[in-house]
């Protein structure tokens, strides 16, 4: 890896870094209670990011989602819901830090629940496990990873959530991404090998995204971070 190379690969390390210090302060601060509505916890999440590292920007929309509302995919907008005494909760914020993308994931639970548990103690298994998969393969697809995150989520009892399990990340704007740019996804048909330069020669760094659904009881969880890098 070239010198420029490895100052983007660090950039992007540290943006990550700062978002998961402002996901330990969520927690740390228990912003994530009962009663409290979802826009009001992301904009009270969004207010955090500013404290804390000056950030007033945010490449892709805030998510926080509760209960039933945990198990629609990224580009679905559910009604605004209450958090429940039982609940569990995902947050997924993108944050700009300077022109670098955060983009980062995780689950909460509230309550005894032991399903609900259980579900968020597998995201991050499963999550180490593709990306082991992933490392293990230097010729490895979008389409091949895909496939292996629903194996692996199948084995633990859960459904994959969404359609892809993560994306192209970078400088912001990075190469912009749609439905129909499907190799810009870790999702089926997406053939081209991961490891490979973008539009400008630069090397594809990605994220992976972990959302489990367990539907017959109506809920799900998400854990998302990067996938090459770290």
């Amino acid at each position: 890896m070239d010198d420029n190379e490895a100052g983007r690969a660090e950039l992007l390390l540290e943006a990550q870094d700062k978002a998961e210090k402002l996901f330990e302060e969520i927690g740390y601060r228990q912003l994530i209670v009962a009663g409290k509505g979802e826009r009001e916890l992301s904009d009270q999440i969004r207010d955090l990011a500013h404290e804390m590292f000056g950030i007033e920007r945010f490449w892709h929309k805030r998510i926080v989602r509760a209960g039933p509302n945990t198990l629609h995919p990224y580009r679905v907008n559910p009604p605004d819901r209450l958090i429940a005494e039982d609940d569990i909760v995902f947050c997924d914020f993108g944050p700009l830090l300077e022109q670098w993308e955060a983009d980062f994931g995780r689950t909460y639970v509230l309550g005894d629940d032991p399903v609900k548990h259980r579900l968020r103690d597998d995201l991050p298994v499963i999550f180490d496990a593709g990306r082991r998969y992933f490392q293990g393969r230097p010729d490895i697809t979008g389409g091949q990873l895909f496939a292996e995150i629903q194996r692996l989520a199948g084995g633990a009892g859960w459904e994959i959530g969404a359609t892809h399990a993560g994306h192209l990340v970078g400088e912001f704007p990075h190469e912009r991404i749609n439905g129909d740019d499907i190799e810009y996804y870790i999702t089926t048909g997406s053939d081209e090998p991961m490891r490979r330069p973008d539009r400008a020669g630069r090397l594809c760094h990605w994220i992976l995204e972990i959302h489990l659904v367990d539907r017959p009881r109506g809920f799900g969880g998400f854990y998302e971070a990067l996938l090459d890098l770290g």
